[in-house]
């Protein structure tokens, strides 16, 4: 089975009033004020897995920076995953700063369906991941409906593009530490936070706490995934494309062109998401 656990899907009233939304909201400016800036549908989703042979996408939203745009994304993601029981994982937008409103749309989602909240973006949205009195309503909730949380992570080096933010790994430390009983997927291979399992007190925090592969082609030689592996583990490793920035199959070459034993792939395209979200 393959899953890929980074895809992007917003409703198509958004795409064809872009100008509209990237005024209300400064996430939506950043990411997709662009025109060139890639939007799918559901459909579009579902459409390309069967073209490229992806049995399971999970479906994320985005950290916006207004509640309402949460709430209407979350609409259409709930939608989506009602249509396509068997195609679609949702993960649904909160914006944290929010606080009384966030816990109510978790509930909500979780009600839904949903399996997690992400994709989170600390950097736009303005919240402290690393405040714990702050986030301690919202975790609560999490635990509560055991849901996974996914956060956005960048590089603290390296090249500048649209997008990358400024959720580095000490950022994203220091909700791990507060928080290490919650199941958290960092994205974009946590922005190098692998590599500080290095260090044993770190690498003791790393029970619950998983990287994807999104977008890896544009930020990592395919060495990463030898690396990564070694240092945190193979059954650390989730396969994610970032569709649609990105093609979901060009990841998936690149794991299957990997000089490592079947199993060790087999993990990282499905093994590892299906234990994880317990399909």
């Amino acid at each position: 089975m393959i899953i890929d656990v980074h895809t992007h899907i917003m409703p198509p009233g958004i795409r064809e009033n872009r100008s509209r939304f990237a005024e209300k909201d400064r996430c939506f400016d950043l990411l997709y004020s662009n025109p060139k800036a890639k939007i799918a549908t559901a459909q579009e989703v579902v459409d390309n897995m069967a073209q490229e042979g992806i049995d399971v996408s999970v479906v994320l939203n985005v950290g916006w920076d207004s509640h309402e745009l949460c709430q209407i994304t979350n609409d259409y993601i709930l939608e989506a995953i009602s249509t396509y029981p068997h195609k679609l994982v949702g993960f649904g937008a909160i914006q944290p700063l929010d606080q009384v409103n966030a816990v109510k749309e978790i509930e909500r989602c979780a009600r839904g369906g949903m399996r997690g909240i992400g994709e989170l973006r600390c950097d736009t949205q303005g919240f402290d991941f690393a405040d714990k009195d702050s986030m301690m309503p919202i975790i609560e909730v999490v635990r509560e409906y055991d849901m996974i949380v996914l956060t956005h992570t960048s590089e603290p080096v390296g090249h500048i593009y649209p997008g990358k933010g400024a959720i580095t790994p000490e950022i994203i430390y220091g909700f791990i530490q507060n928080f290490p009983d919650i199941k958290l997927v960092c994205a974009h291979w946590g922005g190098g936070l692998p590599f500080y399992a290095l260090m044993p007190e770190v690498a003791e925090l790393f029970t619950n706490v998983y990287f994807d592969t999104a977008a890896s082609p544009f930020l990592y030689k395919n060495d990463i995934f030898t690396y990564v592996s070694s240092l945190v583990g193979k059954e650390k490793i989730l396969f994610g494309s970032d569709y649609p920035l990105i093609k979901q199959q060009r990841i998936v070459e690149v794991v299957l062109s990997l000089d490592c034993p079947q199993d060790t792939k087999d993990m990282i395209l499905g093994g590892n998401a299906q234990r994880l979200l317990s399909i």
